[in-house]
């Protein structure tokens, strides 16, 4: 039977909606495919049926389901037992799920979706991966959409944090888009979580793909954390379609003389839940879970003055200057102590010579 979820998702000129319409009035896959009839499905116009068939008639089955095989995905139907209950749940969910890694070593009970600007301030990359440390190897599975900005923050604040992720992309296992993130997707796909997709291997990241993508992100979660948002972004829109889902919003509160919490304020004013810390997170989803809170002191491999730079920088950045007066230390010894501090990956280096905690 998957032969032919997997032939109707090679057709690139239908949607998932259309095949599930087919599925629902037939109630068999196989029937689906092979009907030349289809004048009794509602709302269905002769000419969209003829077209269908034409298409339908050019498919060859078994090609299409080997070219899969061949490329070493791994695939759900909808009919499936094993496919995610959330995601079955939504309006319009994916007839097929093409994926690439361990999806079912993530915890598919414990989703949050993070979405974002692709052209994200540094503020809002660094409170979400303060936010997201707070949720440090638990067993909370983030997801996202794979594209620069908070997407890739998310997704690598995962990784460092022993968190599973799921990137879900907007074309065919193909194309790696952004090309940036290839690196991104193999650690991802080796044991780190799971990239997904409802496109067929061959189908392009076109820029209409992108929002069709965005109501799976947010469908396979319990609820979608927005880290940055203009009114006309991507992200409002898949915190739209969050709500529509009947799933928490939440959003981490920006700058307001920054463009792109202009969404994020629209949607507190609106009712979403308002985020600062990972608490805030389990709150919302009403999830209880064990965190481990690392303390100052319990960092690793710190000596007294290294600890009395970090204790600096707790609040705010600073420059040489203004750690030098609040630790006393000597030029030489604070800045042999920032070097050691940074490969140690406790703090980094920003703005020239200013210094922030990780």
């Amino acid at each position: 039977m998957d032969k032919y979820w997997i032939a109707l998702s090679s057709i690139e000129q239908i949607d998932s909606s259309f095949i599930q319409r087919l599925y629902n009035y037939f109630g068999d896959i196989e029937q689906a495919f092979n009907a030349n009839d289809l004048s009794g499905i509602d709302g269905l116009s002769v000419k969209k049926a003829e077209n269908f068939l034409r298409m339908r008639d050019k498919v060859n089955i078994d090609k299409v389901y080997q070219d899969v095989i061949d490329r070493g995905i791994k695939f759900l139907t909808f009919d499936n037992e094993k496919y995610p209950l959330m995601l079955r749940n939504i309006d319009n969910p994916p007839s097929v799920i093409y994926y690439k890694g361990n999806l079912f070593d993530c915890n598919l009970e414990k989703t949050l979706a993070v979405v974002g600007s692709r052209r994200a301030t540094s503020y809002a990359k660094d409170a979400l991966v303060k936010i997201l440390s707070g949720l440090a190897s638990t067993d909370i599975c983030i997801v996202s959409g794979l594209a620069s900005g908070i997407d890739t923050t998310a997704h690598v604040t995962a990784l460092e944090n022993n968190l599973k992720t799921i990137g879900v992309i907007a074309s065919g296992f193909d194309f790696t888009y952004p090309a940036a993130n290839k690196e991104l997707y193999k650690k991802i796909e080796n044991g780190n979580g799971a990239i997904l997709t409802e496109y067929y291997p061959t189908f392009q990241p076109l820029q209409f793909r992108f929002p069709q993508r965005n109501r799976i992100v947010s469908g396979l979660s319990y609820g979608t954390l927005v880290a940055e948002a203009s009114l006309k972004s991507g992200a409002l829109i898949t915190s739209n379609l969050t709500l529509e889902q009947g799933r928490e919003l939440m959003c981490i509160p920006g700058l307001i003389t920054n463009p792109n919490t202009e969404g994020i304020y629209k949607l507190l004013k609106n009712g979403a839940a308002l985020v600062t810390c990972a608490d805030d997170i389990l709150e919302t989803l009403g999830w209880e879970i064990q965190l481990e809170q690392q303390s100052l002191f319990e960092l690793p491999d710190l000596s007294e003055d290294e600890k009395r730079i970090y204790e600096a920088l707790e609040i705010e950045d600073k420059c040489v200057d203004e750690l030098q007066a609040f630790t006393k230390l000597s030029i030489e010894n604070l800045l042999t102590y920032l070097t050691t501090m940074e490969l140690k990956g406790i703090i980094k280096q920003v703005d020239g010579d200013r210094y922030r905690k990780i």
